[in-house]
């Protein structure tokens, strides 16, 4: 039986219901959540009895981000494997033969979202609230963000969403394609799960083919490409900006950047 300190896994009637649970901290991934959310994925993948995967969050938030606590102590090396390993997990995710149904019952920031977009489809609560706002850190989202969102709601409105860091409430997310349906508060994990009892009506093998070339439909390799954004992520916190950035986060100010990016040395200045 797994046992998870930083998620729940339960399965019942061939569904299973994968719940973030941190919720002292908005369900803010870390590391222990990252190597936890890689285990539960594939023990519920290789489950031949489980249909449907439905994801969501403990208490009032969906996923707050990452831990930018753990995330601000990070050098280039260690910020790779971390957000390597969130990149894993979204393809694995989205690999699943399962179709997966994320129930974003609050708000989905950063790490968040980039889950959700990595399930094949996403019902939000009326007041949740959808951002990528990682370049505000000084970062890139690179853990699928770049790659998946614009396949959703176009380039355009991706790039205002990651350039800006904007968040979109329900309502815009669900008139920009972001989710399929939006719904009451509290009343977002029941509409994933009338969803899945809808796909669950249908032939297990014809279910898992249509989805398998859905994924195929973009024709492009989205696992290099997601795999480029983790590199690239993880070089930016060699830079001031990402520094200050996270700084001002913890200590709730406005960061002050300057004019120019700047690589931080990796070794120390010689003085002259």
């Amino acid at each position: 039986m797994l046992v998870f300190e930083t998620i729940a896994l339960e399965k019942r009637d061939n569904l299973a219901r994968l719940t973030l649970n941190r919720p002292e901290v908005r369900n803010a991934v870390n590391g222990k959540m990252i190597e936890e959310l890689g285990r539960a994925v594939a023990s519920v993948d290789a489950d031949p009895d489980v249909r449907v995967l439905i994801v969501t969050g403990a208490g009032q938030a969906f996923q707050s981000g990452a831990d930018i606590k753990e995330l601000s102590a990070f050098y280039p090396m260690r910020a790779f494997d971390w957000i390597n390993g969130l990149a894993s997990v979204t393809l694995a995710l989205e690999a699943m033969r399962q179709p997966v149904i994320a129930a974003i019952n609050g708000p989905a920031y950063g790490g968040g979202l980039e889950l959700a977009l990595a399930c094949d489809m996403r019902v939000a609560a009326a007041s949740a609230r959808m951002a990528l706002p990682e370049v505000r850190l000084g970062i890139i989202p690179g853990a699928g963000g770049c790659e998946r969102l614009p396949l959703l709601v176009g380039k355009g409105r991706a790039a205002e969403m990651i350039l800006t860091g904007r968040p979109v409430d329900a309502e815009e997310a669900l008139r920009i394609g972001l989710i399929n349906r939006a719904v009451p508060d509290g009343q977002a994990v029941d509409a994933a799960e009338e969803m899945a009892h809808e796909i669950m009506a249908n032939p297990a093998l014809a279910v898992a083919m249509a989805k398998q070339a859905l994924e195929s439909a973009g024709g492009r390799d989205l696992t290099a490409r997601v795999r480029d954004s983790a590199r690239i992520c993880s070089l930016c916190f060699n830079t001031e900006e990402s520094r200050e950035g996270m700084a001002a986060f913890l200590e709730k100010r406005s960061p002050k950047f300057g004019a120019h990016p700047s690589l931080s040395d990796s070794e120390p200045k010689k003085e002259e």
